[in-house]
């Protein structure tokens, strides 16, 4: 038997870790979907998120840990671990000295950033916006926290480490299920940022025992030498990169607090949320275990390897996100009615939000891949430039929603997403361009659309003719056109165990 490569080794790892994850994620979103409903209570907790998520985002988890792999691997390939540990201390107490002094200033002004006609939710009342403002004020805790765990993450990444980071989520996870069960019916939804907090913690603790592993040793310093001050030059455009869309984020929610819809912000999280299932566990965890692989042939100069990695990524991820989004929206309805024990009212907006979320799944997976291919390549600003293009549609469209569609509500909102698309296309385009051979897909795109024509009217038909509870056709519908879809990209789910 042909032994599996190291990056498809590493894939599946993160795949069932993420599979793992994504579980928890769903039970635990139920769990508080079924306490609280599509209320005030649910969007306030899901709103207060977007700050935090943000400062999060953009000074350690999103900014730093991605462009700092490619400076950390260098390190490591060139001078060996101990010079890379000095590296990374260096850069994560500034991240956590900075993390921390920006957390307090936002918890200061949390009331007024919430209240602000372009703040957080300038559409709820007084009393509503309050609360919203304490529970971001918690909520800032888990960020501190996830200052230091976000890099830990990229720094075992580096280190060609993955367990113990792709268990970080899950246990994440399980802190939110404890507050949701145990500390929510106590203290209502603050009982929610309680597990946020508690997640945090666990997040962080399970990666220490890596860090011993790898002879971790802390430097107690903020000097900017000049490993430092590379480690920056790449971060830069990715603070920038992830401003964006986190403010999109923001912006989305700021658009739906002004619908008078109840749930509009829920069913636009848990849209978003159903549709990077499928993206988490082939997107995210290909280009995951992409990022080291791709930075070692970077500092090598090995380029005819460098896009070979990169054309068998996308050739498998496009043949598999595109059946994959129609096959889940052919059979998502009795699913989520079945699931968050919504009525039908909710049922329908929060089914119809997911679906074209969905959309937008093989434009996911694609930037994925390209943005970590370009900050592989030290090369920060071109995700950076796709980014602002994407949030230049995304603005308007979600302007003309709120103002022309209003009655459509969220789903509404929610194609504004499609503006990923073009930044998947012009990403594409531009790594393409970069290689010394064209990117070639061979065919992959082609085979992904009839896949998904065949496999997703193959669950639609028999969900409909197969006799049964609604749930039940469903998961029919849903496993045989999966096979169908299946059989049309065989050869690319055979190139799946030879990345």
């Amino acid at each position: 038997m042909k032994k599996l490569s190291f990056l498809t080794r590493t894939s599946l790892l993160l795949g069932f870790f993420f599979t793992l994850d994504k579980i928890l994620a769903f039970v635990r979103s139920i769990i508080i979907a079924r306490t609280f409903s599509l209320s005030f209570e649910l969007d306030a907790f899901n709103v207060a998120n977007n700050l935090p998520d943000l400062l999060f985002a953009l000074i350690s988890g999103g900014a730093l840990a991605m462009a700092f792999i490619p400076v950390l691997t260098e390190i490591l390939t060139l001078q060996g671990r101990q010079a890379a540990w000095d590296l990374f201390s260096r850069v994560a107490n500034l991240a956590f000295v900075v993390t921390g002094s920006v957390a307090v200033i936002i918890a200061i002004f949390a009331t007024q950033l919430v209240r602000a006609q372009i703040g957080i939710a300038p559409g709820f009342g007084a009393d509503q916006q309050r609360i919203i403002a304490d529970l971001m004020r918690l909520n800032l805790i888990a960020t501190v926290i996830f200052s230091i765990s976000g890099l830990v993450m990229a720094s075992l990444q580096a280190n060609q480490h993955f367990l113990f980071p792709a268990l970080a989520p899950t246990l994440y996870n399980v802190g939110q299920i404890f507050g949701a069960l145990v500390l929510a019916p106590r203290f209502g939804v603050h009982g929610l940022v309680y597990g946020v907090i508690i997640g945090a913690v666990l997040h962080l603790g399970i990666q220490i025992p890596a860090l011993i592993k790898y002879q971790f040793r802390w430097t107690p310093s903020l000097k900017l030498d000049p490993a430092v001050i590379e480690a920056l030059k790449v971060v830069g455009p990715r603070l920038l990169t992830m401003f964006f869309i986190q403010s999109m984020f923001i912006a989305r929610d700021n658009f739906a607090s002004r619908l008078n819809q109840v749930g509009a912000i829920s069913s636009l999280t848990y849209g978003w949320m159903i549709m990077q299932v499928p993206e988490t566990l082939m997107g995210t965890a290909i280009a995951t275990a992409l990022l080291p692989t791709l930075s070692q042939l970077a500092a090598r100069g090995d380029w005819s390897g460098f896009r070979q990695t990169i054309e068998r990524a996308l050739q498998v991820l496009i043949a598999l996100t595109l059946p994959a989004a129609a096959v889940i929206a052919a059979g998502l309805h009795p699913l989520v009615r079945a699931a968050f024990g919504f009525d039908e009212v909710g049922t329908n907006l929060l089914t119809t939000t997911a679906r074209i979320y969905m959309l937008t799944l093989c434009g996911y997976a694609i930037q994925e891949v390209a943005a970590r291919s370009f900050y592989a390549r030290k090369e920060a600003w071109y995700p950076f430039f796709g980014v602002a293009v994407r949030m230049a549609l995304y603005i308007p469209v979600g302007a003309i929603a709120l103002t022309m569609f209003r009655s459509v509500g969220a789903p509404a909102i929610a194609f504004a997403e499609l503006s990923l698309t073009v930044e998947a296309a012009l990403m594409f385009f531009w790594l393409s361009r970069k290689m010394h051979e064209p990117l070639k897909v061979n065919g992959a795109l082609l085979k992904g659309l009839v896949a998904a024509l065949f496999g997703g009217g193959t669950a639609y038909v028999l969900a409909l003719i197969v006799p049964g509870s609604a749930v039940l056709t469903a998961l029919i519908g849903m496993i045989v056109g999966t096979g169908v879809a299946l059989a049309i990209v065989q050869r690319e789910v055979r190139l799946l165990f030879n990345l």
